[in-house]
């Protein structure tokens, strides 16, 4: 319930954000109208369309984000009609195509209606779907947590309803500003006696906001200029009205925060809701779980949930429980541009290998922790590169993830012969006690001659562990949703592009140089020459990067204090610095080879089109 009153607040304190501006000219040219017949459809209309089309984008995945944009362009063209009809009536009777001819009807309807039997109400909520699919409300975080949530959770009935509580705050907003608004309207019609040339300003007014919305400058110089911000109104009631947050140091595990939480993930730290706290990379979070050695009885915690709900399986058929019956299973959760689901692989694919003629099973679930990991070939990709022969589910739609009731990367699930989880750990380390689990189930499963050895990992590259004592340095997100410690205090520009110049950062603050466009999940350089910036303290720095929409590589050169990496160049950089991004992933810039001090990392893209989503460290 607690959610539903902050969406619907959250709507509410819209009318206050800049880019609720483009959309006020539509509404205030229905006034003078009747409420119940023209203005309620109309804002009825504009709360569906917005509650259905941000439902679907948030579970819907890209499709419907694209289709989301042609939707707009639809839209423009119909609203931009709209205004050319208020301003030049007189082209309503010239206009002959289907389009043209539905915009004179939208802003004509009203005022013919006693002499051509049409109806008011249809007219105004077909004007409210067209507004609709316009609106783009500065996302704060009231609805950043609904749609994190509706992207963890899937499609229900509560996402759809916690969209259209937020869009019904919005809508109460502007019905109270059409209430007031309407009456100065009326008074400049009769004050004036130019009621014609209201109509035309207003339909100026709607051209205008038309070219803005086109523009981006709804959600670009409206944000600027304004001095309105609906963030910090929006972050105090979540405050107020929401569980209290807690921050928590965390070296071995991300989470994907359930329960309407935003999704994050913490390589070294991490935002929790009533959720124990982890720390250190060899830590574990057990419940009643044995000591390291697995001389003591493991507990029944559960019985093992279904596989059902994978989109795809990769190495191997669906697996089901009746395929599964007498293994010793183990599920790991993971997603590839994960540097501790990563580092952690190795170690995974030693005890597939090693124990796979005596009833173990690895299953690898691959939930994705940014959009461009539901791709089903980057996945496929990413499990060439780093030769996993087990099979994987891919579980987009994190179905098995909440069947496990999971919140972390990496996690593993430890099943016995009869179908029951009997261990769990989170997070890196513990290597040798995890074994020594699998090794317990597989002799209580009666296999003969379990090997009682510890595998010898040497994992190279960005597989190798973690020199964690030496780590200083959060996990760090670029896109705004999750962002954190920007050299400006202002923060980013967000959703619009805008030039950023460098400046001196402290202690883990990044920054960037050029013209970006800083969107949710990540920023996107919009011309060749920008670089981003970090002061950072560890061994090895990481970076989440993929190509432009086009796929072209993009070249890069790294610093460090200013100067080429040398023998601290990472995996996918040379001793110049040199590197191309060709796929989204995670790529290994910095790997320090002598004492680990505080030192400032650049990297300065050659061509536009990259985009950057986190860094990590190591």
């Amino acid at each position: 319930m607690i959610l539903f009153v902050l969406a619907y607040l959250g709507g509410v304190l819209t009318i206050v954000s800049p880019c609720i501006l483009p959309v006020l000219p539509f509404v205030f040219a229905r006034a003078g109208q009747p409420f119940m017949r023209s203005t309620l459809p109309m804002l009825a209309g504009m709360a569906a369309t917005f509650a259905a089309v941000a439902s679907l984008a948030a579970i819907g995945g890209g499709w419907a984000v694209q289709a989301n944009e042609y939707g707009r362009y639809a839209a423009l063209v119909l609203l931009a009609v709209f205004g050319i009809v208020l301003l030049f009536p007189a082209l309503s009777d010239r206009l002959t195509r289907p389009l043209v001819s539905l915009g004179a009807r939208l802003s004509q309807s009203a005022d013919k209606e006693s002499r051509s039997g049409g109806s008011t109400v249809v007219a105004s909520l077909l004007l409210g779907v067209a507004t609709g699919l316009l609106w783009a409300p500065c996302a704060g975080p009231v609805l950043g947590l609904i749609l994190t949530g509706a992207a963890l959770q899937g499609a229900s009935v509560g996402t759809t309803l916690l969209l259209l509580a937020y869009a019904l705050g919005a809508a109460t907003s502007l019905a109270l500003a059409l209430l007031v608004g309407g009456r100065v309207y009326q008074v400049m019609k009769r004050s004036l006696g130019a009621g014609e040339w209201v109509r035309r300003g207003v339909g100026f007014a709607v051209l205008v906001a038309v070219v803005a919305i086109g523009l981006g400058a709804d959600t670009g110089f409206l944000t600027q200029a304004s001095l309105a911000s609906t963030g910090t109104l929006e972050q105090g009631l979540i405050d107020k009205l929401h569980p209290q947050q807690q921050q928590a140091d965390n070296s071995g595990s991300s989470v994907l925060m359930q329960g309407g939480d935003a999704m994050m993930s913490g390589n070294n730290q991490m935002m929790m809701s009533g959720n124990p706290a982890m720390s250190g990379s060899n830590a574990m979070m057990m419940k009643g779980a044995p000591k390291a050695g697995g001389a003591e009885a493991l507990p029944v915690e559960a019985t093992m949930p279904s596989l059902d709900g994978a989109v795809q399986w990769l190495n191997s058929p669906p697996l089901s429980m009746q395929a599964l019956k007498g293994k010793v299973v183990l599920v790991d959760f993971w997603t590839y541009s994960c540097i501790n689901c990563i580092r952690a692989i190795p170690y995974v694919k030693a005890w597939a290998e090693k124990y796979k003629d005596q009833g173990l099973v690895v299953i690898g679930v691959h939930a994705p922790e940014f959009a461009f990991e539901k791709n089903v070939d980057n996945v496929k990709k990413a499990i060439g590169d780093l030769g996993i022969t087990y099979p994987v589910a891919i579980d987009n739609d994190y179905a098995i993830w909440r069947a496990f009731d999971n919140q972390y990367w990496p996690a593993h699930y430890f099943i016995d012969a009869e179908g029951r989880v009997r261990h769990h750990h989170f997070g890196e380390g513990d290597y040798d006690g995890s074994e020594r689990i699998v090794q317990q189930l597989l002799a209580e499963a009666g296999k003969a001659n379990v090997s009682s050895d510890i595998v010898d990992v040497k994992a190279t590259g960005a597989e190798a562990a973690s020199n964690q004592a030496d780590v200083q340095s959060p996990e760090t997100y670029v896109g705004w949703q999750r962002s954190q410690n920007f050299v400006d205090d202002k923060g980013t520009v967000n959703d619009a592009a805008h030039s950023y110049v460098a400046a001196t950062p402290r202690l883990n603050e990044w920054g960037l140089t050029g013209n970006w466009t800083v969107g949710a999940e990540q920023a996107k350089l919009n011309d060749k020459d920008g670089s981003i910036y970090y002061r950072f303290h560890a061994r090895d720095l990481h970076l989440v990067l993929g190509p432009g929409e086009d796929g072209k590589p993009v070249r890069f050169q790294v610093t460090v204090d200013g100067k080429p990496p040398g023998d601290g160049h990472g995996f996918d950089t040379d001793a110049d610095g040199n590197g191309t991004v060709t796929g989204q992933r995670l790529y290994q810039l910095v790997r320090e080879t002598g004492a680990v001090g505080d030192h400032t990392f650049e990297i300065r893209f050659l061509d536009p089109g990259v985009q950057a989503f986190a860094f990590t460290f190591g």
